[in-house]
């Protein structure tokens, strides 16, 4: 318990929730002249719903911005929890507080992204080929369904056990919990999936 409670494990923890919960897509379509992006489509900050915009460039920063912000608080982290001899736990905790970050923003009344890009930057940051392996499972199960949210709750699924099998038990340990509140905030969407009126990728809003 000690680990957990001591000061850089703390500051990784705190400086990962903050780095999360810069809401990208808010800001990049409010810049841009898009408007609010929570008032259309799914109502989400991510970049699916930025796509719904008609924008790809600005869906495709948002995407790149999400994705940096979770392997920059894995790095930076591991950098702090280096200094204090707990570089892996430090990582873990940042990459963990930015991905609780992203889905709960204080900025925004803790309504945030569902995190799709955020998890996968975080993966980039302690095993890219876990990385590789959800974006081919989210790639495979896109191509066949066109649903965005049915290809990231697959590839959630397949993660975590795909990283026990590969033995980075670490990685796999912070993926179950990331992929149990992904899945979570996709409630609405599985909704919409077994109703018949989830929207594909690409439409509009």
């Amino acid at each position: 318990m000690g680990e957990f409670l001591n000061p850089y494990t703390i500051a990784a923890l705190v400086l990962g929730y903050l780095l999360g919960s810069i809401p990208f897509g808010l800001v990049l379509t409010r810049a841009a002249g898009l408007g609010d992006v929570r008032d259309i489509g799914s109502g989400n900050i991510g970049a699916t719903n930025v796509l719904r915009t008609g924008n790809k460039g600005i869906a495709a920063l948002t995407l790149f911005l999400d994705l940096l912000k979770g392997t920059a608080a894995v790095l930076i982290g591991h950098a702090i929890g280096a200094l204090g001899g707990v570089a892996i736990l430090a990582s873990l905790v940042a990459g963990f507080a930015d991905f609780i970050g992203h889905t709960y923003p204080v900025w925004l009344g803790f309504k945030g992204g569902k995190g799709v890009a955020t998890y996968i930057g975080i993966l980039l940051g302690l095993n890219w080929p876990g990385a590789l392996a959800f974006c081919s499972v989210w790639l495979l199960v896109a191509i066949l369904s066109r649903y965005s949210s049915l290809s990231a709750i697959v590839a959630a699924i397949v993660t975590p056990i795909w990283l026990l099998t590969v033995g980075d038990y670490a990685t796999a340990i912070l993926a179950a919990p990331l992929s149990v509140l992904l899945i979570y905030k996709h409630r609405a969407n599985i909704h919409r999936l077994v109703a018949g009126e989830e929207p594909k990728i690409g439409a509009h809003a």
